[in-house]
């Protein structure tokens, strides 16, 4: 393949992987590690695909070294890992895990020793099951329960993390987890989850905080922002996407961008909106200056108006304002069933660049696509689909830099195939195929397509590549 193949970006920009503790590392309930909302939620009949769990997930507790050994060979400037709430403290307060904390640090000396840069994610939705039975985050206390895991992780970890990243995902955790119900810890509410939505963003500032006091790296968030449009241009449907866009986007980008809630919030939730989780200063807190911004990005949506069925008076959910199941982009899915549309990626990127003046830079902290990989006679996985999927991608972000975005770097998801939350293990994200028999690693052919990126980008930027 020649260079021509892969799309361009300037001088400085970086190249890693992204996993995420509990779909990867397995190990439970070995040394010490308590439970999370996933263990729990895992565990409950009828919850995920087939009953399926992130007890063993990839053993990447016991496998870390090969899979350091993986994103060597790959030639990435980083990896982007959580850690482990549980792991490192049990009943998420008090007591701190030492031999968790033994792990991470094997981990991040490993990556060191390869010439790899560590970007620790504190929180990728592993709440311990303690703090949820105490309220999770629907209660104020969570977000000071994760302000001391901050200042415990920053504390040990802080002289040798680059990158820090508080939250991954809040949408999923509050909406997803507190009103849908369709991930941990599966509550169908309306004030839950609005009070939940508030808290994770208290979390996150207080985090900041003490990731600021212990001299921390750089410090940013990571957010799933969506590039959003309305099936058509009836009233009801542009009313439903301007739900859509509070729903999605702006309950986080306006706190933290703007210092301020949501102009359209009101009508949104339904008078829900100015609860009683909100005080003086929140603002101020949430919305302290970060390094970075996270984006992770899979497709566009197509929003729709639908009828309003309520977890409890108030709440609008995905499912209440209408998100079209068809693919009126007239593109491939991938089998997650997401059209795959790369100019969304630019458009998202250049509107928030545009919206937010004083906007952070950007790293792309997940993208990529699950395909229906199959392993040939000759061990090979010809990924094909996802090579394209990724160098269109690439090249989004390429175009999105070129109109004067500040993208400093990608992180693709996912270095290894794994547990993909309630989807169970039928979706595959990986650079990388996991036997789940035998956990064998086999890099596919995006794997060596994306190698041959970065060695390309260094040859074509002059930058020495490992």
């Amino acid at each position: 393949m020649s260079t021509l193949d892969f799309p361009e970006l300037p001088p400085g920009f970086r190249f890693g992987a992204a996993t995420a503790a509990y779909q990867i590392e397995g190990a439970h309930d070995e040394d010490g590690r308590g439970p999370s909302i996933w263990d729990t939620f895992s565990h409950t009949p009828g919850r995920t695909l087939g009953g399926a769990t992130g007890d063993t997930a990839c053993d990447h507790y016991h496998r870390y070294p090969e899979d350091v050994a993986l994103l060597r060979r790959l030639g990435v400037d980083g990896y982007r890992f959580s850690l482990s709430w549980p792991r490192l403290l049990p009943q998420g307060t008090g007591q701190v895990n030492q031999k968790g904390l033994d792990f991470y640090d094997r981990l991040i000396d490993e990556l060191l020793a390869a010439g790899i840069a560590p970007a620790a994610t504190l929180y990728h939705w592993d709440l311990p099951q303690a703090l949820e039975d105490r309220g999770g985050w629907r209660v104020r206390e969570t977000a000071e329960a994760f302000a001391e895991y901050a200042n415990v992780a920053a504390d040990r970890f802080g002289d040798r993390v680059e990158r820090w990243i508080t939250l991954n995902e809040p949408f999923c955790s509050a909406f997803v987890g507190y009103a849908e119900g369709r991930h941990a810890p599966g509550a169908r509410e309306g004030r839950g989850a609005l009070a939940a939505a508030h808290h994770l963003l208290v979390g996150h500032g207080l985090a900041v905080r003490e990731l600021r006091a212990a001299g921390a790296g750089e410090v940013g968030i990571t957010l799933n922002l969506d590039r959003l449009h309305a099936a058509s241009d009836r009233p009801e449907d542009l009313a439903a996407l301007r739900r859509a866009e509070v729903l999605h986007n702006e309950v986080w980008t306006e706190p933290l961008f703007a210092a301020r809630y949501p102009a359209h919030e009101a009508e949104t939730w339904e008078g829900l909106a100015d609860g009683p989780w909100r005080r003086p200063g929140d603002l101020q807190l949430i919305g302290a200056p970060m390094d970075f911004v996270g984006i992770n990005f899979y497709r566009p949506v197509t929003v729709e108006a639908a009828p309003h069925h309520e977890a409890e008076p108030g709440l609008r959910t995905a499912a209440d304002i209408g998100v079209a199941e068809s693919n009126p982009y007239g593109t491939r899915l991938t089998t997650m069933g997401w059209p795959v549309v790369p100019s969304a990626f630019t458009e998202l990127l250049v509107d928030l660049d545009a919206r937010y003046p004083q906007l952070p830079p950007l790293w792309i902290t997940e993208n990529g696509s699950a395909e229906a990989d199959s392993v040939t006679p000759d061990g090979r996985v010809y990924d094909t689909e996802r090579i394209a999927y990724l160098a269109g991608h690439l090249a989004a972000v390429a175009d999105a830099v070129a109109a004067g975005v500040d993208v400093r770097g990608y992180y693709v998801w996912s270095l290894l195939d794994n547990f993909e939350w309630a989807r169970g293990y039928e979706q595959r994200f990986g650079l990388v195929r996991v036997d789940y028999d035998t956990l064998a690693r086999t890099p596919k052919d995006s794997y060596d397509w994306f190698r041959g990126l970065i060695t390309a980008h260094g040859a074509r930027t002059e930058e020495p590549v490992r």
